[in-house]
């Protein structure tokens, strides 16, 4: 039998990875983002590739009548999730604290931390009801060490941390894991999202530096997820060979 998975933020990089190995194992989806044409070109590609069942959500996770809407509108069926990834998240502009834009901070702050909250909320209670599932978080190495001019999105992730802490304390009397994984430098839209669409500047962050691309992270999400009943991997911090921590990467 075919499990189920919520992926936020599935439309690119780290989260079109993860639908693509999750339905290649065997699993049925639920996409939630923003691009609704891009989360239909996905649906498209898993359904010939995977044969998988694909269900589309195009929300904005920090629209919070909208969401909890969509989901309690879900057919029944599609209501017995067992795995959701709270996979949406940004960084918008790299400032110091006097110079930085609020509606950036606003932005992170909605998006990585209250709309994993939100749907956060929806999902454990069905789970609860069925006494199983599994909610991984997509931290980073952000929520680990703080690095210049990163000070909100490296609080937003702090909080994802704590976030995942608590839910796991939350839900393991009913017998739901609760993971989280922490990447160093991923390329993906990251930067380009970063600095706004200036594909100079987000092309430099990974000069002289093989980073993680979005499969590694989709790799080890699998692994999370295919432990034992009574294993529960807390937390996978991985970052590429040429990082060896937020702030200190090592360039050829």
């Amino acid at each position: 039998m075919r499990k189920i998975a919520l992926i936020t933020g599935a439309t690119a990089g780290i989260g079109r990875a993860m639908a693509m190995k999750l339905a290649d194992n065997q699993y049925d989806l639920i996409l939630l983002g923003r691009r609704a044409e891009l989360l239909q070109q996905l649906k498209a590609e898993l359904g010939i590739k995977c044969k998988s069942d694909v269900y589309v959500l195009p929300i904005d996770i920090r629209d919070r009548e909208t969401l909890e809407a969509g989901l309690n509108n879900l057919p029944s069926p599609w209501r017995n999730i067992d795995l959701l990834v709270n996979n949406a998240g940004l960084a918008a502009g790299l400032d110091p604290v006097y110079e930085g834009n609020t509606e950036d901070w606003d932005q992170m702050i909605d998006t990585n931390i209250k709309g994993v909250l939100y749907i956060s909320r929806i999902i454990s209670q069905w789970m609860i009801e069925r006494k199983k599932g599994h909610i991984v978080n997509i931290s980073s190495i952000a929520g680990k060490e703080v690095y210049p001019k990163g000070f909100v999105y490296c609080g937003t992730k702090h909080a994802i941390e704590a976030i995942t802490q608590g839910l796991r304390i939350d839900l393991a009397p009913y017998g739901i894991k609760v993971s989280s994984i922490s990447p160093g430098m991923v390329n993906t839209e990251f930067s380009l999202v970063r600095f706004k669409g200036d594909k100079e500047k987000a092309d430099q962050v990974y000069e002289g530096v093989t980073p993680l691309f979005a499969e590694d992270i989709a790799e080890a999400l699998l692994f999370v997820v295919t432990r034992p009943s009574h294993v529960n991997i807390n937390d996978i911090y991985i970052t590429p060979l040429a990082q060896a921590g937020a702030a200190h990467v090592f360039r050829k």
